[in-house]
């Protein structure tokens, strides 16, 4: 049986909807550590909260955040990442563990990667020219397709692949969605949540700017998705349980949503009872980057943490 058969069976296995959140942690090992981390990482929370967080504070953890984006598109589309003079800041530089180009079997998929990737490598630009000296330089990202690493690490909580199982998001057109579907939801959530924080109408405009392209290219992940899932009920069936393991990251709150119908409509557009996008605090972002619930410093897609002021998950 193929590692690709073996995922597919273990999405059918695990479908699950959104009234019935599973605890993320329930297939996470170690537990342990978590709880033990707890207290040092309340304390690390509480002194940045007391901490004036700045426009360029908010400007480069949004700039973490399309470096992790950036790179894998790029890798995915063209088998290579950024550029060297695009990585440097303040700092603890590191390097992209893995990537690799996706053999795209269909053209819309493919030129979507393309279109995808060029945008993110321009809101990296745009994010450093705009801070300049202040800007961060790229951190430790890890995109690979091991056992341990991130994404199957984030497949396995979700119950899509089991113990010792990889999830490779560059092996197949499907994967390379799935993939996408982690990071872009959050990103629309994270500037939605970050924009009220700006003080300066510059920073807000350009930050409203790229959460409108962001919402487009989840858009665009959510309804093709949704079309192959038609044919294939188990793409469906997985975006619901990443969306569970997310909410289960993220806090106590039910706000997240698959693309699986609803009352007879099809869900590309996650929003509230008010029709509106939801926010997540920058906190609530690491959770999900971190691949960990409690407050910490590092993990998951960003093994060493980020970089900047903004660098603890929050306690949930």
């Amino acid at each position: 049986m193929t590692e690709e058969s073996l995922m597919m069976d273990a999405l059918d296995a695990r479908v699950s909807r959104r009234n019935e959140r599973r605890d993320f942690f329930k297939a996470m090992a170690g537990a342990g550590k978590i709880v033990g981390g707890l207290t040092a990482g309340a304390m690390a929370v509480e002194a940045q909260a007391q901490t004036a967080i700045t426009d360029a504070d908010i400007l480069n953890f949004a700039l973490n955040l399309e470096y992790l984006e950036a790179q894998f598109y790029s890798f995915a589309a063209t088998g290579a990442g950024l550029p060297a003079s695009s990585l440097t800041g303040t700092g603890t530089p590191g390097a992209v563990t893995g990537g690799r180009q996706v053999q795209f079997t269909d053209p819309l998929v493919a030129q979507y990667a393309r279109e995808i990737t060029a945008d993110e490598i321009a809101h990296v630009n745009f994010l450093r020219t705009a801070l300049g000296t202040a800007a961060v330089s790229q951190p430790a990202i890890d995109i690979g397709a091991t056992p341990n690493g991130a994404f199957s690490s984030a497949a396995r909580a979700a119950g899509l692949i089991g113990a010792g199982q990889s999830f490779d998001p560059y092996a197949s057109d499907e994967n390379f969605l799935l993939g996408a579907y982690i990071f872009e939801d959050v990103g629309v959530t994270a500037y939605k949540g970050a924009s009220p924080l700006l003080t300066s109408a510059v920073f807000l405009d350009a930050a409203a700017g790229i959460l409108a392209v962001e919402a487009y290219h989840a858009a665009i992940v959510r309804t093709t998705l949704y079309a192959k899932g038609i044919q294939t009920p188990s793409l469906i069936n997985a975006t619901e349980a990443i969306s569970n393991a997310r909410d289960s990251l993220d806090g106590s709150s039910d706000l997240d949503q698959g693309v699986a119908p609803i009352n007879g409509a099809s869900n590309i557009v996650p929003l509230d009872t008010n029709g509106l996008a939801y926010s997540r605090s920058a906190g609530q972002v690491l959770n999900i980057v971190y691949l960990n619930r409690a407050a910490v410093g590092s993990g998951g897609f960003f093994p060493a943490g980020v970089n900047g002021t903004i660098r603890t998950s929050a306690a949930s």
